[in-house]
């Protein structure tokens, strides 16, 4: 048999949340904040502990700005850990 680790949720003890795009209209959202946030999720899937995608939100906004319409979407994804990583600041 082999001796690889099945994955289960009742394991899970630290979710971490991670917004990939821009979600707040007031701010502006800039190339450096994007690839921070795939750094961040990146780190989180292949760090020790490594974390599992357990959800992911897909969100959207509309907002008329002047005679246009512009759409804000972004990513929210869980990464869920057995135990919080020491590296993983709040």
């Amino acid at each position: 048999m082999s001796d690889s680790k099945i994955f289960d949720l009742t394991n899970i003890r630290y979710v971490k949340r991670i917004i990939v795009g821009q979600n707040d209209p007031n701010i502006p959202y800039k190339e450096e904040d994007y690839q921070k946030a795939n750094e961040l999720l990146n780190k989180c899937l292949n760090e020790v502990p490594r974390g599992k995608i357990i959800g992911i939100e897909r969100n959207f906004y509309l907002f008329n700005l002047g005679e246009h319409q512009v759409v804000l979407q972004w990513l929210t994804y869980h990464v869920g850990f057995e135990r919080k990583p020491m590296w993983l600041e709040e």
